[in-house]
């Protein structure tokens, strides 16, 4: 019995729906109803109001269900589809109330023009575009104002319109029950993000185009948003921004010719995005940048011809970054500095006008670095200033021409390499003025340069620290040249070198040179070349191979 009764429940229910889908109406305006505001007030859920091109110059509110569409078909116009462009709600700037449009639960507002909610201060945009936002207040993006479309704590299709000067965010999500799709809009020259997504929201953004912006083309505060598929352009701050604990999924956005970074985080240890699949270029600071103690991951993006790092990491920000493709950045392809804490893994760095990865000088900065592939960059591989502790593991550091040295660990930096490969030329495959120990490396040399500019595998500059163990050197004209340093080398193979393998000069401390395998083809090789010192040259095997 009870069995049969709710099968007969179930079947009221469905035809109670069908019938409510049978009875939708569809409302005209103008030629049913005057105002659009006068046509939802008489809609239903589940309603369309058809909209005719256009000036309506109004404010509006949906109900819940109801669809709001503009007429025509889809065909595009100059910047978006036609029927957008031409069906526009103006705002009236200062005099209106309310946002231009506000959304409500499984409403749709598909195809319009969105203008002059509030007041679109040119010359403020102007100002702060030529400053590059430096002069812009640090404001939550969260902050209150009057959106062009506002979408507060609904979930709702926001799609084909166009969004621009209003004086404030172009479309506005907020609140932790807000859940929209907003899909394939235009938004540009707001005065806030093109799109916000703040206060607990989690909307599906994609497929927009927001460039032009006061603020980033997308910005989060404090939101979860997925945001994928977008282009985000010249916007005064990022293509896309995300802080005060924001950790939306970023992903296969195109975000370039920002007047900072293409994809910024900042504002805290709960900032914690995933940025991934990326496109970041032509940005005027980084192509990816985190700051103040964020927490992204930063994985399989690519970024490049950015003005300053492919990817940047400061003020204490600690960034994991996996699998990016970073080249023919300005600065360097990954650059860390001002106590970052980063991992960086499986990254490919090249062709970049300073470093592959730099750290530029700091108080307390730590890094792991893994796997990367850093080649053919216009200065060093890897560039390691004061204030750095570094792990180097398992990478690959080349580059096939120019003089500077493949590593450049400075005075201050303290470096443990173990298991990377460096090749090159130039005047050392390490150049060392601080602390290093080096372990299972392997060290090759192009060719032997028996004169002219140095040709070192490791140089040492006086007051470095080093302990060299089991590395495999070859193809340069000493293995190791120190003077004034503190060295330890014990159990390296050298081979192919010019005359001398250890060419060391008055060292510090207790040097020990022992154990070390050198082969060579010149019956008058040395292994070391200081015979002042206390080191003892029996204490290792030299090779002589035939000619």
């Amino acid at each position: 019995m009870l069995n049969i009764l709710r099968r007969h429940m179930t079947v009221a229910l469905t035809l109670l729906a069908l019938a409510q889908h049978s009875f939708a109406d569809q409302l005209l305006v103008p030629s049913d109803y005057p105002t659009i505001q006068a046509a939802i007030d008489a809609a239903k859920a589940n309603d369309t109001i058809m909209v005719a091109g256009g000036i309506y110059h109004e404010r509006i509110k949906l109900k819940r269900g109801v669809t709001l569409k503009s007429v025509g078909d889809d065909s595009p116009g100059k910047s978006s589809l036609h029927r957008a462009e031409t069906t526009i709600l103006d705002g009236g700037g200062k005099t209106g109330q309310g946002a231009g449009v506000t959304m409500a639960d499984h409403s749709t507002l598909d195809g319009f023009t969105v203008r002059n909610v509030g007041v679109f201060d040119e010359s403020a945009w102007q100002k702060h575009h030529a400053t590059q936002g430096n002069e812009q207040d640090h404001q939550h993006i969260g902050q209150p104002g009057t959106p062009g479309i506002d979408a507060t704590n609904v979930s709702c299709r926001v799609i084909n319109n166009i969004v621009h000067h209003n004086g404030y965010s172009g479309i506005a999500i907020s609140g932790p029950q807000a859940a929209p799709r907003i899909t394939k809009n235009t938004c540009f020259k707001n005065l806030g993000a093109g799109i916000a997504s703040m206060n607990g929201s989690r909307a599906l953004i994609s497929e927009n185009t927001c460039f032009q912006n006061f603020y980033a083309g997308i910005g989060h505060e404090n939101a979860s948003p997925t945001v994928t598929n977008n282009h985000c352009y010249e916007n005064i701050r990022a293509g896309i921004g995300i802080s005060e604990g924001a950790c939306p999924v970023v992903r296969s956005n195109r975000c370039y010719r920002n007047r900072r970074a293409g994809i910024g985080t900042r504002s805290g240890a709960a900032t914690k995005p995933i940025i991934e699949d990326n496109d970041c270029y032509e940005n005027d600071m980084a192509g990816i940048g985190t700051e103040e103690h964020a927490a992204p991951i930063i994985r399989n993006n690519r970024c490049y011809k950015n003005l300053l790092a492919g990817i940047g990491s400061q003020d204490h920000a600690t960034a994991t970054i996996i699998g990016n493709e970073c080249s023919q950045n300005q600065k360097a392809g990954i650059g860390q500095q001002s106590d970052a804490h980063t991992t960086l893994i499986n990254n490919h760095c090249h062709d970049n006008q300073t470093a592959g990865i730099g750290f530029e000088a700091c108080e307390n900065g730590t890094a792991t670095v893994i796997g990367n592939r850093v080649n053919n960059n216009q200065l060093v591989a890897v560039g390691i200033h004061s204030g750095w502790n570094v792990r180097l593991v398992n990478n690959q550091l080349s580059r096939e021409t120019g003089l500077p040295p493949i590593v450049m660990i400075f005075a201050g930096a303290s470096v443990q390499m173990s298991g990377n490969t460096i090749r090159g030329g130039g005047v050392a495959g390490i150049r060392v003025a601080g602390n290093l120990q080096a372990d299972n490396n392997v060290i090759n040399g192009i060719a032997v340069r028996p004169g002219g500019p140095p040709n070192f595998a490791i140089w040492a500059l006086p007051d470095a620290k080093l302990i060299v163990r089991n590395n495999q050197i070859q193809r340069w004209r000493h293995g190791l040249y120190a003077e004034q340093a503190t060295v330890t080398a014990t159990e390296n193979q050298i081979s192919e070198f010019h005359n001398v393998a250890f060419a060391v000069k008055s060292l510090r401390g207790n040097p020990t040179i022992t154990n070390n395998v050198i082969t060579t083809k010149n019956p008058d090789a040395k292994i070391v070349g200081d015979a002042s010192s206390d080191i003892h040259p029996e204490h290792n095997q030299l090779i002589i191979e035939s000619p």
